[in-house]
């Protein structure tokens, strides 16, 4: 955890606890990823429709590292840490988790959401975590609004100008 800040989780078994403590069993757990580098109208959209797939959303994002990986050099613009903490002020948003792999694969199989939601560049078809999700009892849902917003070509408009 990050502080006094309860919503924070760096790894797996933490946010798995206080889910429990907090909740109890009988809840259902919403998962939703990305890198979130650079929060847009995009992002609010998707975390907001998928939130309403359960009643907890925890929103898993990739570290520093894994979102250099996935997106390149100069990434990401915004510091994980800080990432996570814009991400705690959306109220819907229940937990945050940071995590260093490409995919939420592992976070599937031990978390074992009721909901995996993912965003529009994607079809239930295309998510990669979609045999992991269906293994674990998990539904694929796909939210948020047509793929208009990128971080990508926020960053690429800034340059411009």
């Amino acid at each position: 955890m990050m502080g006094t800040d309860r919503k924070i989780f760096y790894d797996i078994e933490s946010l798995m606890d206080e889910i429990a403590r907090s909740h109890g069993p009988k809840k259902e757990v919403v998962l939703a990823n990305g890198c979130f580098d650079i929060l847009h109208v995009g992002h609010v959209r998707y975390l907001s429709e998928a939130a309403e797939y359960g009643d907890i959303l925890v929103v898993a994002i990739n570290d520093d590292e894994s979102t250099r990986r996935l997106k390149g050099v100069g990434r990401p613009v915004i510091p994980g840490d800080e990432r996570a903490e814009i991400l705690t002020a959306l109220s819907y948003v229940d937990y945050v988790l940071l995590f260093s792999e490409s995919t939420v694969d592992g976070i599937i199989r031990k978390l074992r959401p009721s909901v995996h939601a993912k965003g529009t560049d994607y079809t239930e078809e295309s998510v990669p975590e979609a045999d992991t999700a269906k293994e674990s009892g998990c539904r694929t849902v796909i939210t948020g609004d047509p793929k208009d917003h990128s971080s990508r070509d926020i960053i690429k408009k800034m340059q411009e100008e």
